[in-house]
């Protein structure tokens, strides 16, 4: 039975925060009453001291997210952890007369008895504030039905268990308790109804905000409530003190259940029925409790997301926020570190900068860092930077220092268990892709990882010449860059390279000749071989497919040689005012160019008709065109072009066949 005592002492008992937040009259009145219910044997707590109750107008006043039912939350979640709020009655402390009732059949009268008081309750908020609020909604137009129906939950339905079933079985039972002694029958068939607070708990706090929101928003509703509040039957205390009465109760059942079974005899028939019924009341307990840890857990995050300005692609929320706080960054280029903030996730990394101007959101999200793709998070060992340690993600590495030792374990424990606990559901897809020989696979992963995750840039000053070329920095000509996909310190010449990189999204970055070679597989980039082509070295080929007019043309005269070649002459569209003439339509190189700009055209002889002749200053070329409509349109295009005029659109001037 101690074993069993010690594993129900666990369970959360929850002190009344209704009874802690009554008036001073009202406080001495519930004093009173609960004196009235010790029963001899019992040993009662002192009296607390007055409280005096909250100011409404105060606990709602601004347009900031409301905290009051947090404080309440706060409150039962402790004391639903601590299970001291009420000394437990032991049997034969204070033996009494041999004509007084059995302690068992007292906490039943008890439990009774607060049940009625428990019910009275009820039908206030269901059949008066409910239904009064819902009367004055559908009468005004004031304010939303939906929104009374979101403040009350549930209400209706644990009115009608309470009053209909729950009530009536009690009062039964006790009557008839002579030939009857035993109540844990009775419990045992109606506790897993009790799990219906869940939803009523769960509801709570948005229950008192939206309360706070349509008091300050609605002059209708206010008064409603108000005039409730001040009646008889409301004992002067507020509509949310009312709401605490459900998320307080079944801890209270748990209490006098554990107290009626300790005051059972050892062979009374009804122990065993009750010590089942106060299993069953302890799991009603406990999702009570994860109702209330899971409400908070929520609204933490929300608070989070607040502060981060709400951004789509973070809130979730499945999200379980494990640590945040201040950090500082160590720079690759300044001495001095950087303040950040880190938001750490079960299943993401957040990097923000704080805002100057806090107005909304307090945090810039920089850069958002999957735990799934961390590698490592560990300590370094930099004697300029004590209590630095490196976050190695998949989108990004970073150098962190912490403001003290214990901070910096703390950072990394958490997240290496972040990490431990997303691998820890693909171990098996891990056991499926080891190999046998262990460090030579890891090291040929390494390798691929190569573009695939952010690396870890070497500082500025750790080096003082390229990590390539070994050529010496200076300021002016030969200045440092990072290569974005292995994080080497290289000169300018090493770098003038651009590769896609997957955890980028694909997106190009500068990386070095080496990584450049390694991610494409071409020994020069094919922006390099632009930039060292000369004026003839352009393709004939993206001529042709992009070009204002292209065709074949007999190139006659000594210009071109004795044998009167022909050759494949493009205007190009992105170079419109020359003419380029290439041996065959697939070459790189041409042959020649021609500036047509100031050029003087004239149109063939009667001897051939299909001749024209290109004329400046001394200068002359002879084409000859396989039909008269080709001469003309090469006639037209080469105007334009000795006139200045260019295309201002993709199919402006396009005279190609």
């Amino acid at each position: 039975m101690e074993g069993e005592s010690k594993k129900l002492a666990s369970v959360s008992n929850l002190v009344t925060v209704f009874e802690n937040s009554r008036t001073p009259g009202a406080a001495s009145r519930v004093c009173k009453l609960e004196i009235e219910h010790c029963h001899p044997g019992c040993r009662c707590p002192p009296p607390a001291e007055p409280w005096t109750e909250p100011n409404l107008g105060e606990t709602f006043e601004g347009s900031e997210p409301r905290t009051v039912s947090r404080r309440y939350l706060s409150s039962l979640k402790n004391k639903l952890s601590s299970g001291a709020w009420r000394k437990s009655c032991q049997p034969g402390t204070h033996p009494g007369p041999g004509t007084q009732e059995p302690e068992e059949k007292k906490i039943v009268q008890e439990l009774l008895e607060t049940e009625k008081a428990y019910v009275a309750r009820l039908h206030l908020l269901d059949q008066v504030f409910f239904q009064e609020l819902l009367r004055e909604a559908r009468s005004s137009k004031a304010f939303p039905e939906d929104v009374v129906r979101l403040i009350f939950s549930n209400i209706s339905s644990i009115y009608q268990f309470h009053a209909q079933f729950f009530l009536p079985e009690l009062q039964r039972r006790l009557d008839d308790w002579t030939a009857t002694p035993r109540i844990g029958d009775v419990i045992q068939k109606l506790a897993p109804f009790l799990k219906m607070y869940s939803e009523y708990v769960k509801n709570f706090e948005r229950a008192v905000e939206l309360l706070a929101t349509w008091t300050d928003k609605s002059a209708p509703f206010q008064e409603v409530i108000t005039r409730i509040q001040s009646s008889e039957a409301s004992s002067s205390l507020t509509l949310q003190h009312h709401m605490l009465e459900p998320v307080q109760r079944i801890p209270r059942y748990e209490l006098l259940l554990k107290e009626y079974v300790q005051k059972l005899p050892a062979q009374a028939p009804d122990r065993a029925d009750a010590q089942k019924a106060l299993d069953m009341i302890f799991s009603a307990a406990q999702h009570s409790n994860a109702a209330i840890t899971e409400m908070e857990r929520l609204q933490d995050l929300w608070d989070v997301y607040q502060r981060l300005g709400l951004e789509d692609d973070i809130v979730d929320p499945s999200n379980t926020l494990l640590r945040e706080g201040p950090v500082l960054k160590i720079s690759f280029r300044r001495s001095d570190p950087m303040e950040r903030y880190l938001f750490l996730f079960n299943n993401m990394l957040l990097y923000c900068i704080p805002k100057v101007i806090q107005v909304g959101a307090q945090f810039q999200v920089r850069t958002r860092i999957d735990v799934a793709g961390m590698k490592q998070v560990r300590e370094l060992t930099d004697a300029e930077f004590p209590y630095s340690f490196l976050v190695s993600g998949k989108q990004r590495t970073l150098e962190l220092q912490a403001r003290s030792q214990e901070e910096m374990i703390s950072w990394i424990q958490a997240c290496q268990a972040a990490i431990d606990q997303i691998e820890k559901r693909n171990e098996t897809f891990k056991a499926a892709v080891q190999g046998p020989e262990g460090d030579t696979q890891e090291q040929e992963l390494q390798s691929e990882e190569l573009g695939l995750r952010a690396p870890q840039w070497v500082r500025d000053k750790m080096v003082t010449m390229c990590m390539r070329c070994r050529e010496p920095f200076n300021a002016l000509t030969r200045r440092r860059h990072h290569c974005r996909a292995c994080g080497y310190v290289v000169c300018a010449k090493c770098s003038d390279y651009r590769a896609e990189l997957k955890y980028d999204d694909n997106r190009p970055n500068r990386v070095c000749f080496h990584c450049y070679t390694f991610l494409t597989g071409n020994v020069l980039p094919e922006d390099k071989e632009d930039k060292r082509r000369g004026i003839l070295e352009k393709g004939s080929t993206t001529g042709s497919e992009q070009s204002l007019m292209c065709s074949f043309l007999q190139l006659v005269g000594d210009k071109w040689g004795k044998s009167g070649p022909r050759g494949w002459c493009v205007i190009p569209r992105d170079d419109p005012l020359v003419l380029y003439v290439y041996a065959a339509p697939q070459d790189m190189r041409a042959h020649t160019s021609v500036p047509l700009l100031g050029y003087q055209v004239t149109a063939g002889t009667q001897a051939d008709p299909r001749v024209f002749q290109l004329q400046q200053s001394g200068q002359l070329y002879t084409f000859k065109a396989e039909t008269e409509e080709l001469r003309d349109r090469w006639v037209k295009a080469m105007e334009r072009a000795a006139s200045g005029w260019s295309p201002r659109g993709p199919n402006d001037g396009d005279l190609s066949d």
